[in-house]
């Protein structure tokens, strides 16, 4: 392009390598960051406060309490965040496609260069989306079988100790407590808890869990049955007992637990989750105990019976005795069999005694002739002389002493010279090993180590293999003594006789 044609501008420095300063140019170049804070000023400037209706998208919750989400409609979407403080203020748990209206204040954020709503209070928008919320998370507990019947406890007969989770200033708690004392009076613990507002729900789920937790030890004893009650109202106030926390809390209970929240027509996830659902609080009370009159008329009634049933079974044993009574046999027929069976038998006795007498006479009288005092004086006079024979004479009895004597000192005689002890006292010894004898060089050998037993003791010794053989004795000095004469039996000594000879 030539410098002449009318389209060549002086000031276009877009082909120049540097950039430089033109006539007339008032204005420095900005930074991104100034540039982005300038944005930013503007924007919180013109929309200081901003009310957006959407529907949540990628709902985070960060470890620091802050909350993250998207607004979306159908055409566009904006970034919206949440601080703790805020976020410890919902009255709901916020979930991806739930529509709200939150209420804050727009913004910029130069890291990304992207704008962003900071949300400083954020409602559900109308109850659709209340209960749509609310339809969510049932769908959701009820896949986890918080709601499966099998979970179901059964509601004790009798319950000794009642625990109520409830307000302690309203009406509900009055209503329990006088319908018990009116049907059946029960020690009652009242877990105080808000019912309505911020922190309701967590301190309901924490009483639910104080009362399962408890082990009945200490000096509070343990509910036998938990009732959670709120008196009526609308969605909104009764929506602590949708919150997952609490529905949680009453489906884990270990004692059986009735919700007993709003009227007949409110329904809330608690009634699910709890093991019996009662539509008023007064209502819980009647399902919780019975009529305590019912009970005392049902065992007076009982009693009646059972009394009209013994005597009706004693009734019934005596006309069935009198009946068994007619058809048995008097004493008199029972007896007349044996009677006269003892009247044959008594005659019999009778004469067999007569019989007896008269065959013992009989036997007396054979035997009466041999009893003459001449022949008993002869059989006296055979035995005398038998027993003369039989009597031992002395004289043979000292004979025969003397012999056995005489026997006895030959062989004790044999007594002292078998005494294995006797040659030690003439300087041998007698060798032992493990409780036997030694006999032979092998077997001391073999054995190694020996007792050498000694007249005045023992002594231990080795039996080496190369061992020395020691000097033979002489034969003279280990002769025994000469055994002296045996003494000559004298002429005149009686030869030896037997006893019975």
């Amino acid at each position: 392009m030539s410098p002449k044609s009318p389209d060549f501008d002086a000031y276009d420095s877009s082909g120049r390598l540097l950039a430089e300063e033109r006539a007339g140019d008032n204005a420095p170049p900005l930074s991104v960051s100034e540039l982005s804070g300038m944005l930013k000023r503007t924007v919180e400037d013109r929309f200081g406060h901003v009310r957006l209706r959407g529907e949540i998208s990628g709902f985070k919750r960060a470890a620091s309490g802050h909350l993250y989400l998207a607004l979306k409609d159908d055409n566009a979407v904006i970034d919206g965040v949440m601080w703790k403080g805020g976020a410890q203020r919902l009255a709901f748990s916020p979930q991806d496609g739930v529509e709200v209206i939150a209420t804050g204040k727009l913004t910029t954020y130069p890291g990304r260069s992207k704008y962003q709503i900071v949300i400083e209070r954020m409602e559900l928008a109308g109850e659709g989306a209340l209960m749509a919320l609310l339809e969510k998370l049932k769908a959701k507990l009820a896949a986890e079988g918080l709601f499966a019947a099998d979970r179901k406890q059964p509601l004790p007969f009798l319950p000794r100790t009642i625990g109520v989770v409830t307000s302690p200033t309203g009406a509900v708690i009055r209503d329990i407590l006088h319908r018990l004392a009116d049907r059946c009076p029960t020690n009652v613990l009242v877990w105080p808890v808000l019912v309505q507002g911020n922190g309701a729900a967590e301190q309901i789920a924490r009483a639910v869990r104080g009362f399962s937790a408890m082990d009945g030890n200490g000096p509070v004893p343990r509910p036998d049955l938990v009732i959670v009650a709120r008196g009526g109202g609308s969605i909104e106030d009764l929506w602590s007992f949708n919150e997952e926390i609490v529905v949680r809390a009453v489906a884990d209970c270990t004692i059986p637990i009735i919700s007993a929240v709003g009227h007949e027509t409110d329904t809330t996830l608690c009634d699910h989750a709890a093991d019996r659902r009662a539509p008023t609080p007064t209502a819980a009370a009647e399902m919780a105990v019975p009529v305590r009159a019912d009970l005392l008329a049902t065992l007076a009634e009982m009693g009646l019976r059972a009394g009209r049933a013994v005597r009706r079974n004693a009734a019934q044993a005596k006309e069935r005795l009198d009946m068994q009574a007619r058809l048995m046999p008097t004493p008199d027929m029972l007896l007349a069999p044996q009677r006269q069976r003892l009247d044959q038998l008594s005659e019999a006795l009778a004469s067999g005694l007569r019989h007896r007498i008269a065959d013992a006479r009989a036997q007396l009288g054979q035997a009466g002739g041999a009893l003459r005092p001449a022949l008993l004086q002869q059989q006296l006079a055979r035995a005398s002389e038998r027993l003369d024979r039989l009597r031992p004479r002395p004289d043979y009895l000292a004979r025969v002493l003397t012999d056995r004597a005489t026997a006895f000192d030959r062989v004790s005689r044999h007594f002292t010279s078998l005494d294995p002890d006797r040659p030690l006292a003439r300087g041998y010894a007698r060798v032992m090993a493990g409780g036997r004898l030694i006999q032979s060089v092998a077997a001391a050998q073999g054995a190694g180590a020996v007792t050498l037993h000694f007249k005045d003791g023992t002594v231990d010794a080795t039996v080496g293999q190369g061992a020395a053989l020691l000097e033979q004795p002489d034969p003279a000095a280990i002769s025994s003594a000469p055994r002296a004469p045996r003494k000559a039996r004298s002429a005149d000594a009686p030869p030896q006789q037997d006893l019975f000879s």
